[in-house]
Parts: structure tokens; C-alpha cells; sequence
């Protein structure tokens, strides 16, 4: 029987687990209330575009990568034969399991925002607390004073901290810092705050049941998203088939 977060997808050189919504709910929990420091990494196309320099420190230790996105089921089919047993998107996943542990836990989270436009966190941090989740710090990612920073998230008591710099930013800020940081569970979160914040729509939800979010993307930032759905698109494909893994061998019992 494999344990939960055993079994991977891998794509484009990256461990990328196959869990279910719950499965890395429980994986989370597991490692956090082991005391265990884990870094949390949404993988979409883009990631593994942007992070190639730095995949063999994504695959390390106390990472778990998780797939986001239609492209990443598309290479998997193409790779493996298999798709992704849910999307994982983390614009859905993180606020979902951030306001499950606020009003489920006996000791909730204290969750400290770090990136984005000035003012975005601020407003971000105000739509989680609606949720009841316990944000205890913000910060702007225009501020690059690491050391400041770090002193700030680990005086707030935070034990949660979300980093929205996009790829390859985030990963390579959270994978450089967090020996330093208290906080045991770090998240990679992209535009997150720009979407709870208001400062970018999301597609409605029906588009999102249809998994064409990145269709509503493109149309409204044509210029910057462009090349990311059309030739990036392509060395992504080319990057997971150069990279496929030995042949899988699915789980028993």
C-alpha cells in the first residue's frame, strides 16, 4: 500500500506528486504537526520553464511539488499515460486550506504575506481574515531587504508564509531563506494576492469548471501571456519529453 505522497507524476526533471485535494491536505498536516519544515511549490508549465537551474534543489527534501494546471495533465498523458488524479491549482488549494485549518484547529495558523504591488497584501490579508484566517504580517515584494524581512516574518510568530513573486522568484527566495525562517510550512503562490485582492479578475466559474482559466488569462494580458501559451508552451513539452523518467510502476494493494 503506498503512503500518502508516495506516488509522483514526475515531469520536466520534477517530482511532481499525484494527490488528490485531500491526499495533500493530509500530507501537509503530517508534516507540519511532525514539526517538519515543508515547502509548498504549485507546478504548472511555466515553473518548469522558468526554474530549470534550479530543479535538482526543488527536488530535494521537505518539497512537495504538485501539478497545476491543464498543461501539466496534458504532458502527463503524453509522458506517462496517466493524468493527475485532481488540478491543484494553488489559487483554489491555498486559501481553501488555509480558512479549513482557521476554523477547524485548536491552534490555527498565523499566516504572514510576502510580495506583490504595495498595498496588494494588505488587501489580500483583509479577504483571508473574512475567512477567519490569522494573518499576523504583510509585506510588498518590492522590498528586498531579505535579512529585514526574515527578522519581521519570524518576529510576527508566523507559521505560514505565502511568497508571491512568480517563477522563478518565489522558489529560488523561499528555497535560499528558509533555513532561517521559523515558519514550517512556505508557499510559492504566484498571483494569489493580485486575485484576492481584486487587482486581477478571475475567469468565471463556469470557464474554470471547463479549465480554460488560461484562455480568460491570455485575453486580457495578451502582450505578457502571449509567448506563454503559444511557444513556451512548446518547450515545455519538448522539456517533459527529454526529460521522461524510467516507466512507472503503479502502486499495489
Amino acid at each position: 500500500m503506498t503512503a500518502v505522497g508516495d506516488e509522483m507524476l514526475p515531469l520536466g526533471g520534477l517530482n511532481v506528486k499525484a494527490l488528490t485535494f485531500d491526499g495533500l491536505v493530509q500530507r501537509i498536516y503530517t508534516d507540519v504537526d511532525a514539526g517538519r519544515q515543508v515547502a509548498l511549490f504549485y507546478v504548472n508549465s511555466n515553473l518548469i520553464n522558468k526554474c530549470e537551474p534550479i530543479r535538482d534543489a526543488l527536488n530535494g527534501p521537505d518539497v512537495i511539488m504538485v501539478n497545476d494546471g491543464i498543461a501539466m495533465d496534458l504532458a502527463s498523458w503524453l509522458v506517462h499515460r496517466r493524468r493527475y488524479p485532481e488540478n491543484l491549482n494553488g489559487t483554489d488549494f491555498t486559501p481553501a486550506l488555509l480558512a479549513e485549518n482557521a476554523n477547524s484547529s485548536d491552534q490555527p495558523w498565523r499566516v504572514f504575506l510576502y510580495g506583490s504591488k504595495p498595498g496588494i497584501a494588505e488587501q489580500a490579508a483583509e479577504k483571508l481574515r473574512e475567512s477567519n484566517v490569522q494573518v499576523v504580517g504583510t509585506c510588498d515584494g518590492y522590498n528586498r531587504d531579505s535579512d529585514a524581512i526574515i527578522g519581521e516574518m519570524n518576529a510576527s510568530g508566523a507559521n505560514v508564509v505565502l511568497v508571491a513573486m512568480g517563477n522563478p522568484l518565489q522558489e529560488q527566495w523561499i528555497l535560499e531563506h528558509r533555513d532561517r525562517l521559523d515558519a514550517r510550512l512556505l508557499i510559492g503562490v504566484g498571483a494569489l494576492l493580485d486575485f484576492l485582492a481584486g487587482d486581477k479578475p478571475r475567469a468565471p466559474l463556469l470557464i474554470r469548471r471547463m479549465r480554460l482559466e488560461w484562455a480568460y488569462r491570455l485575453s486580457l494580458e495578451p502582450t505578457r501571456l502571449l509567448r506563454r501559451y503559444t511557444l513556451d508552451m512548446l518547450i515545455f513539452l519538448a522539456r517533459c519529453s527529454r526529460h521522461r523518467p524510467a516507466k512507472l510502476e503503479r502502486p499495489s494493494g
